[in-house]
């Protein structure tokens, strides 16, 4: 628990206050001994002659001292480590393309992922050692990677009761728990698209605006959470970014824009700010996939979608059914009102409670730590140097020009493009035509509009 409070929004800004005083990471916990694996790297950068290097802490000494004890004679950390007998792999995700080969693929890595065994990070010709997971069940680790080594050698060493023990990666209940987050979050933002439409009555007679018009707030909602992806997607890919802080400022910005329009008396400054409120309730919308890729295996994301998926179209079609008991009872502003009581507990919990997901951006975080409590400017994350290459202008360009490309180039992406937009019409003429339909066509006033939508 403390960990998953620690990597949510609040754990941060408590970290911040109190200069990392306060929920501290392994990396800061008085005491800390370098992995064996990055002591023996740095050694065998620097020369096995460690005895008279002088920039060696006492916590760096210790490590090499038991990595000695654990690999062999201070000799053989010069070597190597395939002379040791190791086989390394990369402990990313595969990165085969998303086909049936990858599938196999994976389905044997997690076959093979049985063990607790350390990810011996690679090092660059220019001497960067690559800042990964300690080992192959790091608890840091939100997904569970079946990569590692896997040798005889290395299997005799870990059966050896003085190597430390190390806990397993995320449980399944803590990213069921994350996922859980993430379907509440988008069931929060895409009831507030549908749930304005009891309210298109009072807004004409208001207003006294066309049904057309009257329609906009909710039109206008759906089209800003649409164009929300084209910048808030490509910027939590940015791993000094991440996903969290995407989430949690617009979600703040969506929950402090509920208030407003919620009382709002005039139609300009209504569709205003409907539009913004959809805009920046986006990110459930361009998000949350990748935050099931960085929890699940190809194998295992498909299930999580559904949910995601289950959230995403339930939401729009249980709040004409919430709202159309309110509105009749008191006035339109109430199905606005709805969504602030609905946003505002649903931004505690992720402040609370929502941890950063993404590897790259963890990782990163990982290596500046290290390179805090070690004085090494060599200890980098893969990420981080990726992210030395990003400008605006490719930003941009992976923003709008390449998605464009994609569809316009690949007749399968164009045809589900043309398809999901078809039906998402549809879906939501539905909510369009509820309001007009049944009180002029079947009889229902107003103060029976909730019943219409209930028998529905």
């Amino acid at each position: 628990m403390t960990d998953l409070v620690r990597e949510a929004p609040l754990g941060q800004l408590i970290r911040f206050i109190s200069r990392n005083k306060l929920f501290r990471y392994p990396e800061e916990q008085p005491g800390f001994v370098l992995p064996l694996q990055y002591a023996v790297r740095r050694t065998s950068e620097k020369g096995t002659d460690h005895g008279s290097s002088a920039d060696l802490s006492v916590h760096e000494t210790d490590g090499i001292e038991k990595a000695e004890s654990f690999l062999g004679p201070a000799t053989s950390l010069g070597k190597d480590f395939d002379d040791l007998g190791m086989t390394r792999t990369k402990s990313k995700h595969c990165s085969l393309p998303y086909s049936s080969d990858r599938v196999d693929a994976e389905r044997q890595l997690d076959l093979e992922r049985t063990q607790t065994l350390p990810i011996i990070p690679q090092v660059t010709i220019d001497g960067i050692i690559l800042v990964d997971w300690y080992t192959t069940d790091d608890p840091a680790n939100p997904r569970k990677q079946p990569d590692g080594f896997t040798t005889p050698w290395m299997h005799a060493r870990l059966a050896d009761s003085s190597y430390p023990s190390v806990l397993d990666n995320w449980s399944s209940r803590k990213r069921g728990f994350v996922t859980f987050l993430i379907c509440a979050y988008t069931w929060v933002v895409y009831t507030g698209s549908s749930i304005y439409a009891p309210s298109e009555g009072g807004v004409m007679e208001q207003f006294g605006v066309s049904p057309v018009l009257a329609a906009l707030p909710l039109s206008l909602y759906v089209l800003a959470y649409g164009l929300g992806p084209l910048i808030f997607a490509p910027l939590c890919e940015i791993p000094a970014i991440g996903r969290n802080p995407v989430y949690i400022l617009t979600f703040v910005l969506f929950t402090a824009l509920s208030f407003p329009t919620a009382v709002v008396n005039d139609f300009s400054g209504l569709l205003a700010l409907r539009f913004f409120q959809g805009f920046f309730g986006s990110p459930a919308l361009a998000n949350g996939g990748a935050t099931f890729s960085d929890m699940y295996s190809l194998l295992y994301v498909p299930y999580q979608l559904s949910w995601w998926v289950f959230a995403a179209w339930g939401g729009p079609a249980l709040g004409p059914l919430m709202a159309g008991f309110a509105v009749p009872a008191k006035n339109w502003h109430w199905s606005l009102w709805e969504i602030a009581w609905m946003a505002a507990p649903m931004l505690i919990a992720l402040l609370l409670l929502m941890p950063e997901t993404s590897t790259s951006t963890i990782l990163l975080r990982r290596a500046r730590r290290l390179r805090q409590v070690t004085g090494e400017s060599r200890l980098q994350s893969q990420s981080e140097i990726d992210q030395r290459q990003l400008s605006a202008s490719g930003i941009l360009v992976s923003a709008l020009i390449k998605p464009i490309e994609i569809t316009l180039k690949d007749p399968a992406v164009m045809f589900v493009n043309i398809y999901t937009a078809l039906f998402y019409r549809i879906y939501y003429t539905f909510f369009e035509v509820f309001p007009l339909i049944f009180p002029s066509q079947y009889g229902f006033n107003l103060g029976e509009t909730g019943l219409a939508f209930l028998s529905c």
